[in-house]
């Protein structure tokens, strides 16, 4: 029995000695969660103002681009120089006239919203005759633009359906900023077909 005893001494030290080691060594830490990402701004809610500016800043781009694409020596471009067989391209405006054009409808219909006083320069629908070189003209047609940003700003929920002057008549504030907005289109489409016959791609059409 004493011999027992002897022989089972060591495993109960061996047994006490691991459960003192087990029950004394503290649990490992839960491991830190990744800091939560930054969540990202909503965006504004949208406005008539800022959807009429979206409008005005896209037709803005289109119609410059297409104006500074336009070499200085092809200005004074009109299809009718080609010659071609069966075409009416009589008394059509030069591409520089076209621009001018653009720009005196943008300053003509868009200060009817601003309330701005037309440029004493503009006498015709294809803007001031002294306005020859390219530098010039592409100025004019920025400008213009700008009297469509201030346009856009002053457009709000309770004044978009306010009648103000349209030509002869009076139409809808909201109407007037997005009709100039769609005259810009059309003269930028003819602006296309002018860089295409002289060869070059318009920059909106060109890839990345």
């Amino acid at each position: 029995m004493k011999q027992m005893r002897i022989f089972c001494l060591p495993a109960i030290l061996s047994l006490s000695i691991g459960a003192f080691a087990q029950g004394g060594t503290k649990p490992a830490a839960p491991a830190a969660s990744p800091a939560p990402q930054a969540q990202a701004s909503p965006a504004p809610p949208a406005t008539f103002a800022s959807l009429v500016d979206r409008q005005v800043s896209t037709y803005e781009k289109n119609v410059v681009d297409a104006a500074e694409a336009m070499p200085a020596d092809k200005f004074d471009f009109t299809p009718a120089s080609l010659n071609i067989p069966g075409a009416a391209y009589k008394d059509v405006r030069t591409f520089a006239q076209l621009v001018k054009h653009t720009a005196t409808a943008n300053y003509r219909l868009w200060t009817n919203i601003t309330g701005e006083k037309m440029p004493e320069n503009i006498k015709g629908t294809n803007g001031p005759d002294e306005l020859k070189t390219k530098a010039e003209i592409i100025q004019f047609l920025k400008d213009s633009f700008a009297v469509g940003h201030r346009a856009a700003k002053t457009i709000t929920a309770q004044n978009a359906l306010e009648e103000i002057q349209w030509f002869r008549g009076t139409a809808p504030r909201l109407f007037v900023a997005s009709a100039v907005v769609i005259h810009a289109a059309d003269e930028y489409g003819q602006m296309i077909e002018y860089l295409r016959m002289n060869g070059i791609v318009p920059p909106a059409s060109r890839g990345n």
